[in-house]
């Protein structure tokens, strides 16, 4: 009965959504502009092809409009259970309408299988919430499963992970572009996302154990305002036209790299971090070697060990970014050190929890060359003022922060060059901050986790290369400060 209301009611309008209904990927993006249509397909996906629909927003209190279209597609609410959110059609069909506002809301669904997994405005949501609900987008009667992301340009640097998640389709750089609606393959290993030519099962060896992983497929499919006839009757691309810069070129055109918006506390402007990530080339400076290896060392579980080199005085080498479960503990990662830094290399080391192991470790090898870095101390930033001498810090973990922020600056004239990884520019963007008693303070690292729904490993750990002292360079102060005044004598 309600697969007949919904297939008489609800039917693909646009070539796009025709294409998310036909097609095999596992994993489908949707959208990219305003006004394509991404709403109706998951609704249209959940009334015709799945028995078990979960439909998420980001906030609880933003379904009402998915809620309200659902009851036009049927044109009737006598099947939908509105304390609940929750469709029950007679044929047996479950659609499920929630909200994620916190990081670890996505637990109220685990254990809850599901073959479509939905996500409106996608990019609105932590990318630890998504990969965590993943698990759970199966069928225990062998029903054909997808997950469904649909999303505009993410406007924040906490929702730059879709386009990472899309990289072949969204990013420039790619260096295999995917064509729209062609299908790629992805496996998680170690930790780590991989591409994969087919979807072949992968044998991985843990320890003395073999697991084998299938790779599953992935697709984005583009769709604009011109694509939904309906909005296009009312006006929409009208309204979509007036929008200003960059708005209009993320939601009119869905153009991925026009623009984001800074939160007003932001310690480093995204556009700074763009500007020397656009600086950055494969090659190294001939003439500098590496002066400082900044390390992050994991604090176990999903957290990342990271090592980030910086050559001479403005070039930030590729990070080495190992999972945690590949340096678990300080022995391990002091290793990993020697390995990755070069004769002369002082090693800065982030001491809190296993950090403190490692740089014991370091010090035994390498003597003066490691530097300990403990954010919370006062240390190196006591009597230290911002660039207008008036501003003090709280510890020296705002210095650290600061000191990046200062050197990015590009009336600094520093020009430093900073690898072009999406994360590494998220977790740079990622720090908020405040004034406290008249000083500069910086988010805690635990705080930010919450916050992003991740650790931000790979900024720490450039900002902890930024802040050791090479070997042959003094100690900073008020007047030689950010490595802005001085040339390191190699």
């Amino acid at each position: 009965m309600a697969r007949k209301i919904a297939n008489r009611l609800w039917m693909p309008h646009s070539v796009p959504q025709l294409m998310a209904m036909m097609t095999p990927a596992a994993q489908i993006g949707y959208g990219g502009a305003a006004g394509g249509g991404k709403t109706d397909t998951m609704l249209g996906l959940s009334f015709l092809e799945h028995q078990r629909s979960l439909i998420l927003r980001r906030e609880a209190t933003q379904l009402n409009g998915l809620v309200e279209r659902s009851v036009e597609i049927i044109r009737s609410d006598k099947f939908f259970n509105g304390s609940k959110n929750i469709w029950k059609l007679p044929d047996g069909k479950r659609i499920r309408f929630g909200g994620l506002p916190k990081a670890d809301d996505w637990m109220k669904y685990q254990g809850q299988p599901n073959d479509l997994l939905a996500f409106d405005e996608a990019a609105n949501f932590l990318e630890s919430q998504v990969r965590n609900l993943m698990a759970w987008n199966r069928s225990a009667s062998g029903h054909h499963c997808r997950l469904f992301l649909g999303f505009n340009p993410p406007t924040t640097a906490e929702g730059q992970w879709i386009v990472a998640f899309f990289a072949p389709w969204l990013d420039d750089g790619h260096r295999k572009p995917a064509e729209p609606g062609e299908i790629r393959f992805f496996a998680m290993i170690d930790g780590k996302e991989q591409e994969f030519e087919t979807d072949e099962p992968i044998e991985v060896k843990r320890g003395e154990h073999i697991r084998v992983i299938r790779p599953r497929s992935r697709t984005f499919i583009p769709a604009r305002v011109e694509d939904n006839s309906f909005l296009m009757d009312t006006g929409y691309a009208d309204t979509l036209e007036a929008l200003p810069e960059p708005l209009r070129s993320m939601m009119r055109d869905g153009a991925f790299g026009a623009g984001l918006d800074d939160d007003v506390w932001q310690v480093i402007p995204t556009e700074w971090i763009k500007q020397a990530q656009a600086r950055w080339t494969e090659q190294k400076p001939s003439d500098a070697p590496m002066t400082t290896l900044g390390v992050d060392p994991s604090r176990g579980g999903r957290d990342e060990t990271v090592m980030s080199p910086k050559y001479g005085v403005r070039y930030f080498g590729e990070q080495v970014v190992i999972p945690g479960t590949g340096a678990p503990d300080g022995q391990t990662v002091a290793g990993l050190c020697i390995a990755n830094a070069q004769k002369g290399t002082r090693i800065g080391v982030d001491v809190i929890g296993i950090g403190a192991s490692v740089y014991d470790h370091l010090k035994d090898l390498v003597g003066d060359r490691v530097e300990e870095l403990n954010g919370a101390s006062t240390r190196r930033s006591e009597g230290k003022t911002d660039k207008s001498g008036r501003l003090e810090f709280k510890n020296d973990r705002a210095y650290d922060h600061w000191m990046l922020r200062e050197a990015l600056d590009p009336k600094s004239g520093m020009e430093l060059a900073i690898p072009p990884d999406r994360a590494l520019a998220a977790d740079l963007a990622a720090p908020r901050w405040k004034l406290s008693g008249g000083k500069i303070q910086i988010e805690e690292k635990a705080d930010i986790k919450k916050r992003i729904g991740r650790s931000p490993d790979r900024g720490d750990a450039l900002i902890d290369a930024h802040a050791t002292t090479p070997v042959s360079v003094k100690p900073r102060s008020n007047t030689e400060r950010a490595e802005m005044s001085y040339e390191p004598e190699y």
